[in-house]
């Protein structure tokens, strides 16, 4: 077990002090005492008063703590021989915060659990005034737990600051961060309906999206509220069924693209634009709204805000539920869409009451400062947003983001599905969130309309072709980045296959070089969300970064948050730091491929040949169809008698006798020829040799664990651990390409069977650790499974081996 704090900063013992005093731990009679143990009892007595309500209750509290490893703390206090001792305070400290004695410290030696379990260390040599006190229980107040929180929030959870709530009328900070000091049960909830500078349904007026409005009760009285907002297609319904129905079929063979001499575009422009209808002119302007919602769905991110003075909007954007207009994936209509609620906020542009009476309603309670949050769709609006350079907006927490969305749908000139939903593409999407389908009375005036609009997109995103295009140039947010004022934050999992690491990659790389402040923080995970791991503050670190963007308080987040964090994946519960990603310290290991080794020599110069075949037989290829999992395993075995065998070629290294450490992108060269006119090829690295690996999926530690606020919504626990099953693999990476691309994204050149061509292939970006006694693989294949499309065809491929290699990137 290992703790992890970056958003923990360190404050003089002047401002300790005035911030113990503004949470109530301290008050004028305290201050004025002098004994070292009377303060630490007026101290436990306030973080006790939630459950203690009388003296012997809190007697029998501290009767049940250990002071020494032989005497109780109620009796340490009654006995005037005994101490405040660095050892009495370590020790207590790991009681309070969970920690299990003879499990996780020795009760008699409490020190050493400090390191051990990388706590930060008080720092107090000897208890000799009531100020050592107060600095170290300021500093047990910022440390977290067991179970993954600081000991504040731990408190704010029994109640600790409900006391504040009714009487606090502006935030209240604590170590750089804002604090529970509002009753998240009394807050505000309601609807507005945002005129954005659209109109996608063109019915002749701009549409309006609804937006859901959660705001302290404290903005009716003069409060002005930092505003998190949440842009969530999915967030109002979704068309399930419609979108498997959809679902394109993906058992289908690969084809010859046309040669083409230049880019074209898939997308047919339009001979004329249609002038944006006037906006609307209110009928007149109202404080009050007349539409209300019950408790939300959301996102615990935004829940722990809720409490601390921020207040939370989200909105599903055009053609969803309660919205006008119609959805069109990625499309610069969604972006302005997701921009408008962000201007309302900000004071520049207007919403309305209801659909109706155009009663017009400002964002009076907002103070114009606004950060966006959420994953994968969300994350990706928020990308979008910001790369608009957007008012308001001051910074944006893009988790698995999408930074294009061919890299999304596409690779390398292949049709490549996200893992888990092969056959999605881009008006299966669209259907899946067009949420207005939910209500039949106003689908029923839509139907038509959007119909076409969906058969528009099946058009232009050119499934049969693969190709970039001016369509999905349009949807690449990458070519906007220059734009982007907001900082950033970026969290990615380096084993997320549904939106690739390329995605995080890129839009670091864009981002690097722009006057904005940027963090990265890569995960051992998929595509989900990491606020509530034990092993790294993600809570605290972003209270921080909003309390500082979105209050102005001069906290050093800036430079108190590392600039690249990652995860090891070899020892659980361990991060390290980079000042960027990839590595600036970094070195290039070629290694060449000979017979079924990878070898940093180059092997002998006469030519090497070897084939392979991408068709199975029927009931094989039928089995992998319905058992990817079987697939992969048959794939990367190398066991005698693979069914796979025949279907791709596998290298491997030598055991390695020191650790390796890949960080940026491995690039395969290959001299390969194919017996058609087309063809496609795939790799993946992999890290072979018997282990115990991280598990694929978070470890659930402990169920509803987590708040931040007193009786509020909960989380649950967990973290990466050890799979107590060893493994013999794991895939590092993987990467996809057309032959036909082999030059160009934007246009096929010829395939001539049987002529050899050499193309670089760039696999997905990486930060691996490779232990020493592992070795090093790499797969040669063409259909993936879980990606590409499935013809099960008569291809052969054959690979010159003498002229190609592999090229890592190492720290």
């Amino acid at each position: 077990m290992k703790n992890h704090q970056f958003g923990r900063i360190t404050e003089s013992l002047a401002d300790e002090l005035a911030e113990l005093r503004t949470i109530r731990f301290l008050d004028a009679s305290q201050i004025q005492e002098t004994d070292p143990k009377k303060a630490l009892a007026n101290l436990l007595s306030r973080a006790f008063s939630p459950i203690t309500q009388d003296a012997h209750t809190l007697t029998d509290r501290f009767k049940r703590l250990l002071a020494t490893d032989e005497v109780d703390l109620a009796t340490f206090f009654e006995r005037p021989d005994l101490k405040l001792t660095p050892a009495v305070f370590a020790r207590l400290s790991l009681q309070l915060l969970a920690f299990e004695p003879e499990v996780d410290y020795d009760l008699d030696q409490p020190l050493t659990a400090y390191a051990s379990l990388q706590l930060p260390f008080f720092e107090v040599q000897t208890f000799q005034h009531a100020s050592d006190v107060w600095h170290a229980w300021y500093h047990l107040l910022t440390t977290h737990t067991k179970h993954g929180e600081t000991y504040l929030d731990y408190l704010a959870q029994l109640g600790y600051f409900r006391p504040f709530y009714n009487v606090t009328t502006q935030p209240i900070f604590f170590n750089g961060k804002a604090q529970p000091v509002f009753d998240p049960h009394s807050l505000i909830r309601e609807v507005v309906y945002v005129e954005a500078p659209l109109d996608s349904d063109q019915d002749g007026q701009r549409d309006l999206l609804k937006v859901q409005v959660i705001r302290p009760q404290v903005t009716e009285t003069g409060y002005r509220a930092p505003v998190l907002y949440t842009a969530s297609p999915y967030h109002l319904g979704t068309n399930d069924q419609w979108g498997q129905a959809l679902t394109h079929q993906v058992d289908q063979a690969l084809t010859e693209k046309p040669v083409t001499p230049a880019a074209t575009t898939s997308e047919p422009k339009p001979s004329s634009v249609a002038p944006l209808p006037p906006k609307r002119i209110p009928a007149g302007y109202t404080q009050e709204a007349s539409e209300h919602f019950a408790p939300e769905n959301g996102y615990h991110l935004n829940d722990y805000f809720l409490s601390r003075g921020f207040a939370v909007v989200y909105a599903a954007g055009i053609g969803t539920r309660g919205s006008q207009g119609f959805r069109d994936t990625g499309s610069v209509a969604e972006t302005l869409s997701t921009v408008a609620v962000i201007e309302w906020l900000n004071g520049q542009r207007q919403a309305f009451t209801n659909q109706c009476d155009q009663l017009a309603i400002d964002a009076w309670w907002s103070n114009r400062h606004i950060a966006m949050t959420g994953r994968s769709y969300l994350g990706t609006l928020a990308t979008a947003a910001a790369s608009t350079g957007v008012d308001g907006l001051k910074t944006v927490i893009a988790e698995a983001a999408i930074s294009s969305w061919y890299d999304y749908y596409r690779d390398h000139g292949l049709v490549a599905a996200p893992d888990t939903f092969q056959g999605e593409d881009m008006d299966v999407l669209a259907a899946e969130v067009f949420s207005r389908r939910l209500d039949a009375g106003d689908y029923l005036k839509v139907k038509s309309a959007f119909g076409k609009t969906l058969n528009a997109i099946a058009k232009a995103q050119a499934r049969a072709n693969g190709n970039y295009s001016t369509y999905w140039d349009a949807r690449n947010y990458l070519n906007q980045l220059s734009a982007i004022k907001a900082d950033v934050v970026v969290i990615h999992g380096l084993n997320d296959w549904n939106v690739k690491p390329r995605h995080a990659y890129q839009l670091w790389q864009g981002l690097r070089d722009l006057p904005i402040t940027k963090k990265l923080i890569l995960h051992q995970g998929q595509h989900i969300y990491i606020n509530n791991f034990r092993s790294l503050d993600v809570t605290d670190m972003l209270n921080l970064w909003l309390t500082n963007k979105l209050f102005d308080l001069d906290n050093g987040a800036d430079t108190q948050l590392p600039a690249v964090l990652v995860q090891d994946n070899v020892s659980p519960e361990t991060w390290h730091t980079y000042p960027d990603w990839p590595s600036s310290a970094q070195a290039k290991q070629t290694l060449y491929l000979g017979g079924n080794q990878l070898s940093p020599n180059p092997g002998p110069s006469q030519t090497q040949m070897t084939t392979y075949s991408d068709h199975l037989p029927d009931q094989q290829f039928n089995h992998y169809r319905k058992q990817i999992a079987a697939w992969q395993h048959d794939l990367l075995t190398d066991e005698l008698g693979s069914p796979m065998a025949n279907n791709r070629l596998l290298f491997k290294g030598p055991k390695l006798t020191q650790d390796w450490y890949l960080n940026g992108v491995p690039q395969v060269t290959l001299t390969i020829s194919s017996d058609h006119p087309f063809g496609l090829v795939s790799c993946q690295l992999v890290d072979f040799g018997p282990a115990h690996r991280l598990t694929t999926k978070p470890t659930l530690l402990a169920k509803n664990q987590l708040s931040g606020a007193y009786d509020w919504r909960k989380d649950d626990l967990v973290e990466f651990t050890l799979n107590p099953q060893v493994s013999p693999y794991k895939m590092i990476t993987k990467g996809h390409l057309n032959l036909q691309n082999q030059t160009s994204l934007w246009q096929a050149n010829a395939v001539n069977p049987g002529q050899f061509y050499t193309v670089t292939l760039p696999l997905q970006p990486t930060v691996y650790h490779l232990p020493a006694g592992r070795q090093l693989g790499l797969v040669i294949y063409a259909t993936d499974f879980a990606t590409t499309i499935r013809g099960n065809q008569p291809i052969h491929y054959t690979v010159d081996l003498t002229k190609s290699r592999l090229d890592l990137p190492l720290n």
